[in-house]
């Protein structure tokens, strides 16, 4: 157990920023930790998988890695399974899934490649346990036992982490296409943006739909670990210690503060969102930590006088339509929905909302950074800003970018097809 090959895959973008997390949590570094397509590689301790768990927001899953060999066939996969030490690992009594996941993988049948896997961890069980075979769980098993396919390579991992590591146990209220936490820290990430640095700086979202981004920069500051309010499936492994894991939670929650260094806001036009975040903050533990009002973002002010960070996953296409009024009044905007028809409707909303964002910035957020992630390539042009960087990230299978805008003091140039007026704004994250 001093010695396992870890795994940790992430969405595409972020294997970058999860290795720099993976050496804070655990030091590693050198040949001990590389960066793959996906992932991150780290040779670590059982104690490292345990605090891996506990602490990244940005890892999906931690992997131990117990198999790597070549293969051609579902046989070849059932002899690798049957190597496999499983009763090591897990006991009889508890029941399994086998997962499959293949790039270019020359096998028919994914479904029968698991059920090869399968059938060779319960025939080794049997073997070595007189008979006794742990049971199929497919919906919630104990244990998950993850394949993956290459062209001619299989490797076999256990999942020590069950439900994937974005899932932490506070967000229960969510409004439309929200934003995963491990997405939202990524952003954060990306932005450099260290509340206990030498030149902390307050962090806003305009757009903050149910909180995520918000609450994951209240946890950050206060140092509050990413896991701390849920279970994991190592619990459920033989090598799993209780009073060992119950002294890395003391451990953790010693070193957590009870004020952020830095203010941490939130606004979005929909109040319905606004007590969303609200209650996803309090079971966070970081109610107390973010101020959260409502208002709309073409019209709020800055919330402090220092200068900071904007942060935000704005709205787009049907976000943008279903979330306020566009020109005059509300009556219009749905008059011009019926006569554009609802896709073209959205497309100028947005041309609008984006370049009346700019002006609202340039006009009130001298000195501010920033930050807004998004599918939209030409965003940069619809607001007439030149971005100063982008970084490619992934929302699942969403190609985005996450652009970085220096707002100066000027004035910004109106689109010539502008209506003179706009509220457009929406839920973000």
């Amino acid at each position: 157990m001093n010695q396992l090959h870890l795994f940790l895959p992430c969405a595409a973008g972020v294997e970058d920023f999860l290795a720099d997390e993976v050496h804070t949590i655990t030091g590693a570094s050198g040949q001990d930790l590389l960066v793959g397509r996906g992932g991150v590689m780290v040779r670590g301790a059982w104690r490292d998988v345990l605090q891996l768990n506990l602490h990244s927001r940005l890892a999906q899953r931690v992997l131990i890695e117990l198999a790597l060999q070549d293969y051609r066939n579902e046989n070849d996969l059932y002899r690798a399974a049957s190597q496999v030490s499983w009763e090591v690992w897990f006991d009889p009594q508890r029941t399994f899934k086998v997962e499959v996941t293949a790039q270019h993988s020359p096998l028919t049948s994914l479904n029968f490649a698991a059920l090869r896997v399968k059938d060779a961890v319960a025939d080794r069980f049997r073997a070595k346990r007189g008979g006794v075979r742990p049971s199929v769980e497919t919906h919630h098993p104990d244990v998950r036992i993850h394949l993956h396919l290459t062209t001619d390579t299989a490797t076999l991992y256990i999942d020590t982490s069950g439900e994937a590591l974005f899932k932490r146990g506070w967000r229960e209220d969510t409004g439309d296409a929200p934003l995963k936490e491990t997405l939202a820290a990524a952003m954060i990430a990306a932005t450099g943006w260290n509340p206990h640095g030498d030149h902390p700086q307050p962090l806003y979202d305009p757009c903050c739909g149910s909180g995520t981004v918000v609450i994951e920069a209240a946890q950050i500051a206060r140092r509050i670990p990413a896991g701390i309010l849920r279970r994991f499936a190592f619990e459920k492994l033989i090598p799993f210690q209780r009073h060992v894991w119950e002294g890395m939670l003391d451990e953790a929650e010693a070193q957590i503060l009870d004020t952020s260094p830095v203010p941490i806001y939130g606004s979005d036009i929909s109040h319905r969102m606004v007590d969303f975040a609200q209650r996803n903050a309090e079971r966070a533990g970081v109610l107390d930590t973010i101020e959260l009002r409502g208002g709309d973002a073409l019209q709020r002010m800055p919330p402090c006088a220092q200068p900071g960070v904007l942060l935000l996953n704005p709205p787009y296409g049907e976000r943008i339509a279903a979330a306020g009024s566009f020109g005059r009044n509300a009556a219009q905007r749905m008059d011009a929905v019926e006569r554009m028809g609802r896709e073209s409707a959205q497309t100028e909303d947005g041309v609008e909302f984006f370049s009346q964002l700019a002006s609202h910035w340039k006009k009130n957020f001298s000195g501010w950074s920033a930050w807004m992630l998004t599918p939209d390539l030409k965003l940069p042009g619809k607001m007439r800003f030149k971005e100063s960087r982008r970084t490619p990230l992934w929302n699942g299978p969403i190609e985005c970018r996450l652009f970085r805008f220096d707002v100066v003091a000027g004035t910004h140039k109106p689109r010539k097809d502008a209506p003179g007026d706009s509220s457009v704004q929406g839920s973000g994250t």
